[in-house]
């Protein structure tokens, strides 16, 4: 399944508990360079070159939302130096297919009240289809439920903030 293969029948509702904690971007570490080393092993076994993966993952990753805490149905958006939190609560999920020909599960949460400062709605990817804790995940948000299931190209990505960049790199080479 974390291929993108799984049957229908397969995926289970997700409770955002399965995201709970603290959580950072791993963006700045793309920037700095420390993931040149995840891009040169893809570049071993893979299509690209490493820097062909690094501008693709710089697409992918990009995103001023430095950290993300989820406490309960909380979740709290850190980006330029302000604070935003709002409540989500569970809207289903989506199964999409991708050109590829894999598929991947959105879980989608909504915000309980209407705020200009966050998304309506934003929605989790971790390879997983059924509940279980994250060890990573990708976000999408907006105001938009149906357009944000068609973004495949910005996955701003999350790990837990306590890792270091270099164990950051050691997750992402182990899978």
């Amino acid at each position: 399944m974390y291929s993108g293969y799984f049957d229908d029948d397969q995926v289970e509702d997700r409770a955002l508990s399965d995201w709970e904690g603290d959580w950072q971007s791993v963006y700045p570490y793309l920037q700095d360079g420390t993931l040149d080393e995840v891009f040169a092993h893809k570049a071993e076994n893979g299509d690209k070159t490493a820097e062909e993966y690094k501008a693709y993952y710089d697409t992918g990753y990009q995103t001023d939302v430095e950290r993300i805490v989820i406490d309960g149905s909380d979740v709290t958006f850190f980006e330029n130096g302000q604070e935003r939190t709002g409540e989500y609560q569970y809207d289903g999920y989506e199964i999409l297919t991708y050109q590829a020909g894999n598929r991947g599960v959105r879980f989608i949460y909504a915000l309980e009240e209407a705020s200009d400062d966050l998304p309506q709605y934003i929605q989790f990817s971790d390879h997983s289809i059924y509940p279980t804790d994250a060890h990573h995940f990708h976000l999408y948000w907006g105001d938009d439920r149906e357009a944000l299931l068609e973004e495949v190209t910005n996955w701003p990505t999350y790990y837990p903030y306590e890792l270091s960049g270099e164990e950051i790199v050691e997750e992402m080479i182990a899978h």
